[in-house]
């Protein structure tokens, strides 16, 4: 890149910022509707929500309330939802197994999607924590989560969502090995077109808790993730991890968290120009509301302020809980 040579009183670099219509015709990165993915959270019942604490204005939604959720983000442009289970207690086991049934409730929440919204995509989270009783994303035998154990039922879970009408599997669980056995599942199954955007670079971070209260495994957690998620001092093996995903057929990557790992992300989308994604996630989420609610911080402006950032950095898309109120601030 050619060095800046202007000089004062030639150049004034304050010109460009003269005018509403300047700023924005000399503005480098923009935020559309298009870059925002809405994470959902559904439960059993109907005609039914229940708020959660840690995450003021989030609300878990039973399935008919998730497809009048789906709709509204539809019209206002979202391209795609997440979805994450609150699972009944009754149905959590050691080996998870709630997760390969075909009925379960993200199941039954994608069909009712797709049925009433089908403009809209659906992404689903591959990992067992919403289904285990000790709240790991994998299986777990004498204190150690197994690897290909874990997998082998991953992909299985992955082909379950996508039979039910999912259209991106996202797996979060960070075993070793399971884009290539997920992809390899759905190819098998003849769902090739499912695409699949990794979890590569998922740090065991302190912002997680309130969505482990969200999909109600917080409490039930044995022990912490660090065995299997990553080091937050490392950036080098974000990279081994990427370029392993992508090989293994991951058709996008994600980083998570967002915020404290923008130069994961920055790094990621620099050496390999794959599309980038990065997950503004609850507890991110928390500290900004927290603010905002004693009026500390404008809404609005913050907001817009920090999903800017992901965008500066190379994200070309972010999950955020903000998506519904940034895209209708954005069609005002």
């Amino acid at each position: 890149m050619t060095s800046f040579s202007g000089s004062f009183p030639a150049t004034r670099l304050r010109r460009n910022r003269r005018t509403p219509w300047l700023r924005d015709l000399v503005r480098e990165n923009t935020l559309t509707v298009a870059d925002l993915i809405w994470p959902i959270f559904v439960i059993d019942g109907k005609d039914k929500t229940e708020a959660i604490s840690s995450m003021p204005g989030v609300q878990r939604y039973s399935i008919d309330l998730a497809v009048k959720a789906a709709k509204e983000a539809a019209s206002l442009g979202i391209p795609m939802i997440a979805l994450f289970p609150n699972t009944d207690p009754k149905l959590r086991t050691e080996d998870g197994a709630e997760a390969l049934n075909p009925e379960n409730i993200v199941c039954r929440a994608v069909r009712a999607i797709k049925k009433e919204v089908p403009e809209i995509g659906i992404m689903c989270d591959v990992a067992l924590d919403p289904y285990t009783s000790h709240g790991h994303d994998g299986l777990m035998a004498n204190g150690r989560i197994l690897n290909d154990e874990s997998v082998a039922v991953l992909a299985k879970q992955a082909v379950v969502q996508a039979q039910a009408g999912c259209d991106v599997i996202a797996p979060s669980d960070m075993m070793d090995g399971r884009i290539g056995a997920i992809r390899s599942a759905l190819d098998a199954a003849t769902l090739q077109d499912v695409a699949i955007m990794a979890y590569s670079a998922k740090y065991a971070s302190g912002f997680y808790g309130p969505f482990r209260e969200a999909v109600g495994s917080g409490g039930l957690l044995v022990g912490d993730k660090r065995t299997y998620q990553m080091d937050g001092g490392n950036t080098d093996e974000a990279l081994r991890e990427v370029a392993m995903d992508i090989a293994e057929g991951a058709d996008m990557v994600m980083v998570k968290p967002g915020m404290p790992y923008l130069d994961i992300v920055s790094r990621v989308k620099r050496e390999f120009s794959v599309p980038t994604f990065a997950y503004q996630v609850s507890g991110e989420y928390a500290m900004l509301m927290a603010a905002i609610e004693r009026g500390w911080l404008d809404s609005n402006k913050v907001v817009t302020e920090s999903l800017l950032a992901f965008k500066r950095a190379g994200a070309d898309g972010v999950l955020t809980y903000f998506a519904l109120d940034v895209a209708k601030n954005l069609s005002a």
